[in-house]
Formats: structure tokens, sequence, C-alpha cells
């Protein structure tokens, strides 16, 4: 692997108005603190109070330009990685990572493929060619790591519904057929959003079978050349305009034993208009199609006498990210772990992103901060790491944040395999994801709800402040399957995933969403996700007091808070806590 070698000079960062206030006397600094020089200088008069003008200093430095969008493996993402690991040790953590340090490394790939080489075309019945135009009706890339380039043969093409093999529903859309070297067309989420039946599947909650992720997955293990997702506003979630930003440029994966042998050669996704004229030419009508894909005994269509063909050609960088870990030990029970977890990565810096539709004009400004997305939940976790650093506690508070989750949640993925503690030595976990400054609210919310009894130490913390839990309220989009804690949810470490609320104290619950919407469509995945001076960071806040507050009800007891019973997770809990 290369190594990257970061040799920078130190920025000046511009101070943050309003008045502060006096700091106590700070914790003592871990003895191996990062050797790297900093693009930007640490905060220097934070308070051991959770407060919003420190998460506005530390959002800001993490959302700042010079880190041009915390993109793993480059250099100035690593950087923005080495802040984190600099600002752990200003606050007293201990390095909890590989060989003392801060960090894990954590061995990747970015593939890029050439828009001018490759493609995607199908081509009708009667040979007529349909080359589809790369960001504008159709997004491609291959998992496949080493080789540059690759070559999908004229295959045929087979609607395989909602791409499912899920045996406990009783549900299989590529039943008595032989997908070998065949290129299938997928329908976003799953069977139980489509019908909203909640005896089928969860009903509009999304499953991971909804998730793109196992929809690749499945096609590469059914033997599909190719996997294509007919993308869909509403079942995805998110715009067209998320899936081209998202899938273009660089794309990055952890390094895999097999060089991605065991994936599709080609994967992507189509627009629906795309996916409409496709149909057609097979005398097939789409919208016919996916009401037969959501009843039961749904059997796979053949796209008759349509072919797929397609080229990519790309590069291949073998390069180095890493986690950040810092920890706080314990007392008395130092082998048991509290853990809070955030994303620190984003998408980087990509050069020629567009605006949403086609023909409008490039972005001015080509640089994702992912200001909410995550530089608020990176911005909390060192806010609560400075808190918990204030007392000591009976077992160990460990603080981990991750990279490579815009990827696939990769990251949290190789902590999970390569855990730097047992997994089952983890007595609960918090994961802070994509918090919007809106203010303060009446609620927040439990992604995922019903889940474990982690939320029911979150709902008497909010009791004292006359707030509530709600259940997430999108969950036909995933949210749960979405973020790093599923990583270890799956391994049975029970994980909390809560987020600031809607029901705004100024504006209610229609100013909230009116809020969420906004930030969904107009900031979400796109270079305008900045800091802004004038956010109101009061609320998110309060909710991550209530966080600090969970946190320490678990640090300083013996209580080992677990999942519902019945929950999916229930059966690895108890799996990997009987291994001790």
């Amino acid at each position: 692997m290369k190594n990257l070698a970061l040799a920078v000079s130190l920025v000046a960062l511009a101070a943050c108005g309003g008045p502060k206030q006096e700091a106590p006397a700070p914790a003592p600094a871990a003895e191996t603190p990062p050797a790297e020089t900093l693009l930007l200088p640490l905060p220097t008069a934070t308070t051991a109070d959770i407060n919003a003008r420190d998460l506005a200093e530390r959002i800001k430095a993490l959302a700042d330009d010079t880190f041009e969008g915390r993109g793993p493996g480059t250099p100035v993402g690593e950087a923005s990685a080495a802040w984190i690991g600099a600002e752990m040790a200003r606050v007293g953590l201990e390095p909890a990572g590989d060989d003392g340090t801060y960090f894990q490394k954590v061995a990747m790939v970015n593939q890029t493929i050439d828009p001018e080489q490759s493609f995607l075309t199908f081509s009708a019945p009667d040979g007529t060619e349909m080359p589809t135009v790369l960001k504008e009706d159709s997004v491609i890339w291959t998992k496949h790591q080493d080789v540059d380039k690759i070559s999908l043969a004229p295959s045929d093409v087979v609607f395989v519904g909602y791409g499912v093999v899920a045996p406990e529903y009783g549900w299989n859309d590529y039943a008595d057929q032989d997908y070998t070297g065949k290129t299938v067309v997928i329908l976003v989420n799953d069977p139980g959003f489509a019908t909203g039946d909640p005896e089928l599947f969860k009903g509009k909650s999304m499953t991971y079978y909804g998730r793109w992720t196992y929809k690749y997955e499945e096609a590469a293990r059914q033997g599909a050349a190719a996997a294509i997702i007919v993308h869909e506003t509403e079942p995805a979630s998110y715009g067209w305009d998320v899936v081209k930003n998202s899938w273009s440029g660089a794309q990055s994966d952890l390094v895999r034993a097999d060089g991605g042998a065991n994936r599709a050669q080609v994967e992507g996704w189509i627009t629906r208009d795309m996916a409409e004229t496709l149909f057609s030419t097979a005398g097939m009508d789409f919208e016919a199609m996916k009401t037969a894909a959501k009843t039961r005994g749904f059997q796979p269509a053949p796209l008759t006498g349509v072919k797929a063909a397609g080229e990519i050609v790309q590069t291949i960088d073998e390069l180095d990210s890493r986690n950040v870990i810092g920890v706080l030990p314990g007392t008395t029970k130092p082998d048991e772990y509290v853990l809070y977890t955030a994303h620190w990565d984003h998408l980087g810096k990509k050069t020629g992103a567009k605006t949403g539709a086609p023909g409008e004009d490039f972005y001015e400004d080509q640089i994702f901060n992912g200001a909410v997305d995550n530089a608020t939940g990176v911005s909390a976790l060192l806010e609560l790491a400075e808190a918990f650093a204030q007392a000591p506690h009976e077992r160990s508070v460990m603080f981990l944040s991750v990279t490579l989750e815009e990827s696939g949640l990769l990251g949290s993925e190789y902590f999970a395999e390569n855990p730097t503690v047992p997994l089952n030595k983890i007595v609960a976990g918090l994961n802070m994801d994509g918090a919007l400054p809106i203010g303060p609210t009446r609620n927040m919310v439990v992604i995922g709800y019903g889940a474990s009894e982690l939320e029911d130490r979150l709902a008497e913390i909010l009791k004292a402040d006359n707030r509530v839990v709600t259940p997430d309220g999108k969950p036909e989009a995933g949210y749960f399957y979405r973020s790093d804690h599923i990583s270890l949810a799956k391994r049975g470490v029970p994980m909390l995933y809560a987020d600031g609320g809607e029901d705004k104290v100024d504006g209610g619950v229609a100013a909230g969403k009116a809020a969420a919407a906004a930030y969904t469509a107009e900031r979400y995945h796109k270079p305008m996700d900045e800091y802004s001076d004038d956010w109101d960071l009061s609320g998110f806040a309060q909710d991550i007091q209530a966080l600090y507050a969970v946190g320490e009800s678990i640090a300083d007891s013996s209580d080992w808070p677990t999942w519902y019973a019945g929950n999916e997770f229930e059966a690895a809990r108890k799996e990997s806590l009987a291994s001790e």
C-alpha cells in the first residue's frame, strides 16, 4: 500500500466571533499526540460544558475548504483525520488505535472511471442502439479492483423486481432462472414499502433488503454480469442528483482479498425515464411491471430481445485511510466500554460536478464540505470527549471517528471486522450523523425505533426536560441501515442512533419538516452543505447533552442494556456474550 506522507504548513483559522467563557483547567494532553503538522489550528477556548459555541467552532474547522470535503485517502482529507486525532489528544483522550497512536489504518482503493471511454448501452429487439449518457441517464462503476478495463459483452436483460431473496419472508425474486452472465434490472426499496402492507416485510419501514448494498451483493451471488438499479426519488428518499454526485468521481472501497472478483462486472443506476424506454422497447409497461413486482409470487421477467453492453476504463489507486480512536480508561471496569461513533469523511472535491437537471451549469464550488454530513457528528464526538474527560468513570469510554462512511459504511465495517477491543466488551454504543441546525425541539428522533433498551434510557433523560422520544418519521428511507452503527449492530452490539427532532419549539412539526426537506433537496451531498455563522446550534447542544447523560448512566453502572426480545440483532448479541 502507498503510505500518505503529510508535510503541510500551518494555516491560520479565523477566530470565531462572540464572547468566550473562561475555560476550566484543561485536561492533561495525552503523551503521544499525532506527529503530523496540522493544516488548521485546534480550538483554544473550548469549555468542559457541552455548548453551541464549542460545537460551532469545531464544525467550522472540519467543514473548512482547507480539508476539501474530507475525501478519504487524499492528503487534505487525511489531514482532517489528523486534526481529529490531535483534538482528541488536546482534550485528554488516550490513543486507542494501532501501535499506540490515535489511528487504525484502513487499506483502501480509489477507483475512478474515465467517462470519455466508459459507457453503458442497450439495444432494442430490432437492433436499434440506445446509449445512455453518463450522469444524465446512468451512473456506472465496478468493484473489480485488479483490472483497469472491464468489458460487458452483450447480455440478456432481466427484470428481477426488488432483487430480494428473503426466505424468512417467503420471497424470492430470482426464482427458477439462471442469471449467469445476464444484466438484472432492480427496483429501489422493498415490497413492504411498495404495498404499505404492515404484514409484508416490515411494511413502510425499509429492511436491509431494500438497501442498494444488498441488491448489488445478491445480484452477484446470482451470477449476474451487471446489476442496474432504477432510481425513483420517493422509494430511494433522495433525488437523482444525489446518485450522480455520490457515485461519480473516485469510488472508494476496502482492499478485498479477491480483488472484488465476487461482485458483478458492472454495477450502476439508471433513471426511471431510461427504464421506461427499455421496457417499452420490449413491449412491456414499466408501471405495470412495478405493480406485479410487489405481489407475492412475482416471476422475474426477461426484457425479450433487449441487450445490455458496456465498458469501464478506470484508474486504480491504492491508498491508506484511517479510523481515529481515543479512549478514557475506566476506574473499576476498564475492560468494559461505552462507545460513541461519528464518521469524519465526506465526498471530497469533484471537478465538474453539476447541479440537478441535465443541461444546468456546473457548480461554481466543487468542494463538498459536508458541514451537516458529518462535521456535526464529529464535533459532537469531540465535545462529548471533552466533557467526559473532566471526571473518571467506572467503565472506559471510547470515541471512534470512522472513515469511508460515504462509500458504504466501510470504515465502521473495517473496525467491526478488526476491533481494537472485543465487541462483547462494548456494553453499548451511540452514533451521531448529520444533525440539522434548526434550534431547540421538543423531541429527539430514534432511527430504527423499537430496537433496544437504550431508547428507554434516552426517554427518561428527555422526560426531565419535558421532551420526548419519537420514532423515525420516514422508516421507508432505511436510515437505520445507512449509518455506521449498523456495522456494530449486525455483530450484536446494542447501538442507539438518535437524531435531532422535528417538533421545533419555534414553529412546531411543520417548521421542522420543512427544514429537513429543504436540506435534503438543496444541500444533501451537494457543495451547498456548508457551515454558516447564523446556524442555531442550541438545540443540537441540548441533544448532545442528552446523549452524554445516556452514556454516563451506562459508564457508571453495571448494567448491560440489550436489544428488545425478538429484535433481528438479539441472537448475535447472545452469541457474542456467550463467547467470553
